[in-house]
């Protein structure tokens, strides 16, 4: 969902976000009158000043012109403090809170949203994007309210001095107006293009990472090199088209204002000459209108700052805006008996040419064990990933205990739910935190040793200083294959849910793991409905019945010796892994042997 939103619509949407500290940016925005007001007050001092203490020698200006000015200047450094560190303290607030809500969003996200957006650029979103709405938030509104004051202010005044020659700088605003509404596009334009190209470097940056062996051992790095160049590039290009067309927007505004300047003082030296303006009035409204110029060269180059961030600003929303995983479900349930039912159930992945499932009955009852077989890419995963409304049925319905799962709240259904998958996730954080993880962190010690011992991971804690409470880096980084997927096992086996869903939960174990792994899975399995994905299939030929499924359709279904008496698709696939396990032995020999 991606709409492109006017400035006043989206700096409006980011001021209600101030709300909760409406109280402290309204004193900030006191501040900043008071520190305005002081602008003019300066040229004002000048002309008594003047023509009291020079030209008419009035002692009693004499002693109150020095007292007026430290005043002055008190009143501004205190204005100035406040209105910086109270705004900024509401912009890190702002900020803060809109982090919040794009990661509460982010984590209530359907799988397809995380399917079409790389992490790099969702990641940038939350650093970078983020970061250019802190400027819009802070420096632009001090620049927008303290400068545009400070001009109405000192335009005021020089309108007080001399209305006709003041009315000189009015007719240049339409087209300082102007010149800045033509940049104000294209800055947009650029900004959000730049952000763009900030996603795709951290997304190149991230793959680089994460892929880092993978990199190395197959020379990828002069390729990987060429990419993040390419990323980086674009970054830098759209960066000197922010910097050339803001650079161009200053010499022009200022140009346009010089002139209505240079006109304004010839014809202020002309009624000088006349004696139209006294000494302390002339110099006060130079003074004044030299003053000028600070205040519109900062509102002239707060355009490129709030440009980038109302194009971050409109990047956050559209994040924000994105619809939930969709949760309609009221119907609630306690402990599942687990009884999963498949009506006639169809599945097409977004913008696919055909059905990844089609045509799916089965019917598993409380307690049974159902192992899913066939080729990769014959649907086996994408059934399971129905189950827990990963994705949603296309046509067709599934059945928890009778009741359609469309129909249970989300909550209540996960909560029936384990799932042991092949690429298993891990925190950076103890072995005991991955154990009990999400709901299940107050789970007592014992009971995670427990779930520990079942799924023998005390066996490789034991010998670790720090024991349970060892902190196993990114995803497991300090831990090998086998015993990541075994705490994986243990987090599904501390949750003891109804049903288990075991995607190759066995895949990274060697023989005499999985033999350990799967007797503990024996135990487990008593009394819960278990579905599992298995390409080696002797670890599921005790299963009550196994699928055997290929094109996304079921074509044989029952227990391992009725299935390779049918002579069908399961034996075919059986002789061949076991032609490749009598292989292994034997070319393994023949080595040896030449060896």
């Amino acid at each position: 969902m991606n709409r492109e939103l006017g400035s006043k619509e989206l700096y409006m949407r980011l001021l209600r976000h101030v709300r909760p500290y409406w109280g402290t940016f309204v004193l900030t925005l006191l501040s900043m009158v008071i520190l305005a007001a002081t602008e003019p007050a300066m040229p004002a001092l000048v002309k008594p000043l003047l023509d009291g203490s020079f030209v008419r020698k009035d002692p009693t200006t004499i002693r109150i012109m020095p007292l007026l000015l430290v005043l002055l200047f008190l009143v501004r450094g205190l204005s100035s403090y406040g209105s910086t560190v109270g705004l900024n303290w509401v912009a890190t607030k702002v900020v803060m809170d809109l982090r919040g809500r794009m990661f509460a969003k982010l984590i209530s996200l359907p799988n397809q949203f995380y399917d079409n957006n790389p992490s790099g650029t969702l990641i940038s979103k939350l650093v970078y994007d983020v970061n250019q709405v802190t400027s819009a938030a802070t420096s632009v509104v001090i620049v927008i309210v303290r400068d545009s004051l400070t001009v109405v202010g000192l335009l005021a005044w020089m309108f007080y001095l001399n209305w006709k020659l003041s009315l000189i700088f009015f007719i240049v605003v339409p087209t300082v107006g102007l010149v800045v509404k033509i940049i104000s596009k294209r800055l947009r334009r650029l900004s959000r293009s730049l952000q763009y190209s900030m996603g795709d470097m951290t997304h190149v940056l991230e793959e680089a990472i994460g892929a880092h062996r993978v990199v190395k051992v197959f020379g990828g790095q002069e390729y990987e090199m060429s990419r993040f160049h390419k990323a980086i590039n674009w970054v830098r290009r759209y960066n000197m088209k922010v910097t050339t067309t803001s650079a161009a927007n200053v010499p022009v505004v200022q140009l346009i204002a010089v002139i209505a300047l240079a006109i304004i003082v010839y014809m202020a030296l002309l009624e000088s000459s006349m004696d139209k303006i006294t000494v302390g009035g002339f110099v006060s409204f130079f003074g004044a209108m030299a003053m000028l110029f600070s205040p519109i060269k900062k509102l002239t180059n707060i355009n490129e700052q709030l440009q980038k961030g109302l194009a971050a600003a409109e990047s956050i929303f559209n994040l924000v805006d994105e619809e939930s995983e969709p949760d309609g479900g009221s119907r609630h349930l306690g402990r599942a008996r687990g009884r999963l039912t498949f009506d006639a159930v169809a599945f097409r992945y977004p913008n696919a040419d055909s059905d990844a499932l089609r045509g799916i009955d089965l019917d598993i009852q409380p307690g049974e064990t159902v192992a899913l077989v066939g080729q990769s890419g014959s649907g086996k995963s994408t059934l399971v990933s129905l189950i827990p409304r990963f994705y949603r049925p296309t046509a067709g319905r599934i059945l928890l205990d009778g009741l359609d799962l469309e129909e249970l709240a989300l909550a209540d259904l996960r909560s029936n739910l384990a799932l042991v998958s092949q690429d298993v996730v891990l925190f950076n954080d103890t072995i005991a935190a991955n154990i009990a993880y999400g709901m299940l962190q107050d789970t007592p010690e014992e009971k995670i040793i427990a779930a520990a011992k079942a799924a023998h991971v005390m066996e490789f804690v034991e010998a670790l200083p720090e024991g349970l409470q060892s902190v196993i880096g990114e995803n497991g980084a300090r831990l090998s294959g086998g015993q990541r997927q075994r705490l994986a096992i243990a987090r599904a086996l501390l949750k003891d849910a109804p049903l288990l869903i075991l995607d190759e939960a066995t895949s990274a174990l060697d023989n005499e793991s999985e033999r350990q792994i799967q007797e503990a899975l024996e135990t487990v399995k008593q009394g819960r409905t278990t579905l599992i994905i298995a390409h080696r299939l002797s670890t599921i030929q005790n299963a009550d019945r196994i699928v055997v499924m290929e094109q996304g359709q079921i074509r044989e279904i029952g227990a391992h010796d009725a299935l390779l008496a049918r002579n069908g698709i399961y034996k075919r696939l059986h002789d061949m892994q076991f032609a490749q396990q009598t292989e292994k032995p034997l070319e393994q020999h023949a080595d040896a042997h030449r060896r």
